[in-house]
């Protein structure tokens, strides 16, 4: 006797999720792909029917049928310190993974350094990945000059280099509203002579934080050169700036710093020289993360909704790749939390 041995059942095709959901086989894949055009009734629809009929896309021939990767690189040119270090970045990874987890796309983050910018540029450009988002770009970096002309490109402020990035997509925050508005808090606070521990000047929140110092303290007359200096963004950085502002003989009952972590640094100067925070200066820091709130005392300072930053990005760039209309430019809002040390 010979046993009779069950077909295997069907494997689920794109054309029976469609059947099923009663959509068209198009529609499926664009729900399939991450596409935020079909409706959440739709959406909703194509997905019950993947989840019953236990539907898998088949990656490798989609991607060889329409040339994709699934694969978003997110791209940091700094040091590895600096990006393990700097909480700015933890929250831009957090809101770019927030925002795939909806979608068919991976997060490939690259920690680039302009010692090899050839190879940064020639992995970009060699089909590994759909588009790139690039964070914490600096003037010199010339890794990224023209890519946007093959690659969807996606950058954290905007580009420095007019000519090389004509045509980009960036997303920011307004970093010069919101120095402004701490400047206005501090003249609110009755404080007459406020620095300034200015970011590095070839990155764009440097460049503007400082701007927004510079245009608030003009509109209440006390602009003052030798109320400046520079820091890069690191506590240590803060605390030599602030010392060389001390150094200088010109009174000072306030400062504000371009990041939280440079403001942090300051506090280490100020009682180096005896002086208290906020009584004899106040400090005001700008970012909003785990620094300021864990300083004595509580830092104020300007919150940038870094999380939403990342997620924005991504969502940009998502959009970007399947040819969706989007704004070329997107500017966040700051806000300023008003804490114990102004």
């Amino acid at each position: 006797m010979t046993s009779e041995v069950d077909a295997e059942p069907a494997v689920p095709t794109l054309e029976m999720v469609a059947a099923r959901a009663g959509v068209s086989r198009s529609t499926v894949s664009r729900v399939v792909n991450g596409s935020t055009s079909v409706t959440a009734d739709v959406q909703s629809a194509v997905e019950a029917a993947i989840e019953e009929l236990n539907y898998v896309p088949n990656r490798a021939a989609r991607s060889l049928a329409s040339r994709r990767t699934q694969v978003i690189a997110l791209v940091i040119p700094e040091s590895t310190a600096m990006v393990f270090g700097d909480p700015f970045f933890a929250s831009i990874v957090q809101g770019v993974a927030m925002y795939l987890a909806n979608t068919e796309y991976t997060l490939n983050m690259m920690i680039a350094v302009e010692s090899r910018p050839d190879k940064t540029r020639r992995y970009l450009l060699g089909g590994n990945v759909d588009g790139a988002l690039i964070v914490s770009h600096h003037s010199g970096d010339h890794s990224y000059a023209h890519l946007e002309r093959t690659l969807p490109v996606v950058y954290a402020g905007r580009p420095l280099q007019a000519d090389d990035h004509a045509g980009s997509y960036f997303v920011g925050v307004d970093d010069i509203a919101g120095e402004r508005g701490a400047i206005d808090h501090l003249v609110e606070r009755g404080r007459k002579s406020i620095a300034v521990i200015a970011g590095p000047q070839d990155m764009p929140p440097g460049l503007d934080r400082l701007e927004g110092w510079r245009q608030a303290v003009r509109r209440y007359g006390m602009e003052n050169t030798e109320l400046v200096d520079y820091g890069d963004f690191t506590p240590e950085s803060g605390a030599e700036a602030m010392r060389r502002l001390l150094s200088r003989g010109v009174p000072i009952d306030a400062v504000v710093a371009a990041n939280d972590q440079m403001a942090v640094g300051a506090y280490t100067a100020i009682r180096e020289h005896g002086l208290t925070v906020p009584d004899d200066i106040a400090v005001v820091g700008f970012d909003d993360n785990y620094f300021g709130l864990t300083a004595t005392p509580p830092l104020t300072t300007v919150h940038q909704p870094s999380v939403e930053l990342g997620a924005t990005m991504a969502e940009v760039l998502v959009k970007l790749i399947q040819h969706e209309p989007v704004q070329q430019v997107t500017i966040l809002p700051t806000s300023l939390i008003v804490r114990q040390s102004s």
